[in-house]
């Protein structure tokens, strides 16, 4: 056993650093804790990290570049985020040019959730607790 382990850093590859950093500052109305030209990197509540980092520099920590996600295609993960506001947060999200996936519903789990992408095709997913 390793000992427990903590989720503190969520890093996504993104085909546009520019461009996806003025999305997620749009879309949440986050500022960036770290920025250099390849990486923008925000602070969450509860101690939780996000961060942004140009395909290619990702590459550079991984010996390998991320497959590019063409344009109308999603990466193969999700980040799920619970708001206090879903219909106030799910028009920002819009207003910031997010592509809609499925629109704001009830979901079987429980939670009432909206389903977007990034410009990198990145899913994000805004929802609340029934």
């Amino acid at each position: 056993m390793i000992g427990e382990a903590r989720h503190v850093l969520t890093i996504l590859a993104v085909e546009d650093l520019a461009a996806s950093d003025a999305f997620y500052r749009a879309a949440f109305g986050w500022s960036p804790a770290v920025e250099t030209a390849v990486y923008v990197e925000y602070s969450l509540a509860g101690g939780q990290r996000i961060g942004l980092y140009q395909r290619e520099g990702f590459g550079r920590n991984t010996g390998q570049a991320p497959t590019i996600v063409p344009p109308g295609e999603l990466a193969p993960a999700e980040l799920y985020f619970h708001v206090d506001d879903i219909q106030a947060a799910t028009e920002r999200m819009k207003q910031a040019g997010a592509r809609e996936l499925s629109p704001l519903g009830p979901r079987d789990w429980g939670d009432e959730a909206a389903y977007f992408a990034d410009p990198s095709g990145n899913v994000l997913v805004l929802a609340r607790p029934q």
